[in-house]
């Protein structure tokens, strides 16, 4: 029984905060000094901001650590939870008001940024700032936890740094201003949404670091209202939370499909030599749709995936194989058009039209093909009733005038003869009619060399 409270108090030394921390008064001084917006402050947050709004621009992850690393942003938040921790009212004012003149200072100039430069696309780095989730909830909290820490402790060290990158306040704001200057309402709300959800649960942190820690509130006549603004927090935290719990089930409802598609793809639609190189799914018609390369899959495998569609979460879905020769035209067309900003009908219209061509000009490569079979499948047979014939050329033939808008197809039996050798003029009219009825044309001339 000592040994176990030897090891408990053994523990509890680790991880006590007795002697670590920093007097009050220190640390208001440090919070103080952190919400402060004006000279170079101010100067270093615009660089900052166009720093972020750079690199989200191209693409670079190492600008914008370096941005954050310099961003002042954080000061204020940890100033509002600071305050509302300790009841100090005039710390509470001071932060909100250089909060809400750094978030609109960032949003212009990073819209002024984004505006001006010549470069509009969106990048990887700027959509990841567009789709809040609950992780980004824990990860401000966990980062504002951090940062309250570091500021009460009597040595700092390198952890505010941390704690400006992981909570990233400055690229959901760079973001927002993105989405304002390509008048894009999606980006700009998920990404200001972002920024909220990190500015809230930082100050919730914040707060409750102040009140485990055990900071000594101010003394003031404002008691009754910080009981208020404690509600107000509480329900801020709230109507955070429910947007960004949804939105993080229906990404966890994402994966868990496609990883199910893939497990269909993998154990129902394998097929020695075919593989499936292309998938698209559309959620409103319901239709997956496959694109495979190599050897056809048989109609059979084809409808035993059908059926054990249900098993994977895909039952309300239709399944469409594209395969043969088909396949490449189609995958082109798509990575043609898939850099453009075209509508769904527009999309389905242009690959409907184009499947219409490349079905007209395969029509037009069997006619060759055909002809081409039909004329080693006869050669012998004619040989046999003609010796004297060497070789034998069938071919479509189109033909036109220029003065006319008429147009004769027919079909072109080309005879190359053995030297100082003929067919009998009373011959020819029969060959003519024994080659169109072996060629099932409707037409065919017949030229002798």
């Amino acid at each position: 029984m000592e040994e176990r409270k030897s090891i408990r108090s053994e523990f509890r030394k680790y991880f006590s905060m007795r002697g670590f921390l920093t007097d009050k008064s220190d640390v208001v001084s440090r919070i103080n000094d952190g919400i402060t917006f004006r000279g170079p402050y101010l100067w270093v947050l615009v660089f900052a901001i166009l720093l972020a709004s750079l690199g989200l621009n191209v693409n670079s992850t190492a600008v914008i650590i370096g941005a954050m690393l310099i961003s002042p942003l954080m000061g204020p938040i940890i100033g509002m939870g600071f305050s509302v921790g300790t009841n100090d009212f005039e710390l509470l004012k001071t932060s909100l008001k250089n909060y809400a003149v750094a978030t609109i200072i960032s949003l212009v100039t990073a819209t002024v940024y984004f505006a001006l430069t010549p470069y509009h696309g969106a990048q990887s780095e700027l959509l990841a700032r567009t789709s809040p989730t609950l992780y980004d909830v824990l990860i401000a909290l966990l980062g504002g936890a951090a940062g309250i820490v570091a500021i009460a402790s009597k040595d700092k060290g390198n952890i505010l740094p941390g704690v400006a990158i992981a909570t990233a306040l400055m690229p959901p704001l760079c973001t927002a201003g993105f989405g304002i200057a390509s008048l894009n309402l999606k980006y700009f709300l998920g990404a200001f949404f972002l920024y909220f959800i990190n500015t809230v649960f930082i100050a919730l942190a914040t707060y409750l670091g102040v009140r485990a820690m055990k900071f000594r509130p101010v003394t003031t006549p404002n008691d009754g209202s910080f009981r208020r603004v404690r509600g107000y927090l509480i329900a801020i935290v709230v109507a955070t939370m429910v947007p960004a719990a949804i939105l993080t089930v229906n990404i966890i409802r994402e994966s868990f499909f496609a990883s199910d598609l893939q497990h269909f793809i993998k154990n129902e639609m394998s097929y020695g030599g075919s593989q499936i190189i292309s998938q698209n799914i559309d959620k409103d018609e319901k239709i997956l749709t496959l694109a495979a390369v190599g050897r056809d899959i048989p109609d059979t495998k084809i409808a035993e995936a059908k059926e054990k569609m249900p098993l994977y979460g895909l039952g309300d879905y239709t399944l469409n194989i594209i395969q043969g020769n088909l396949t490449d035209s189609i995958l082109s067309l798509k990575g043609s058009i898939s850099s453009f900003n075209t509508t769904k009908d527009e999309l389905n219209a242009t690959i409907t039209h184009q499947s219409a061509e490349i079905a007209g000009l395969q029509d037009r490569i069997a006619q060759f093909t055909r002809y081409e079979k039909v004329a080693k499948q006869m050669i012998d047979e004619l040989q046999t009733l003609y010796p004297q014939v060497l070789t034998l050329s069938l071919s479509p033939t189109t033909e036109t005038g220029k003065d006319t808008n008429d147009v004769d197809i027919y079909v072109t039996a080309q005879l190359v003869l053995k030297d100082q050798t003929y067919i009998p003029v009373d011959e020819i009219s029969r060959l003519t009619e024994f080659l169109k009825k072996r060629v099932d044309a409707d037409s065919l001339v017949l030229i002798l060399r």
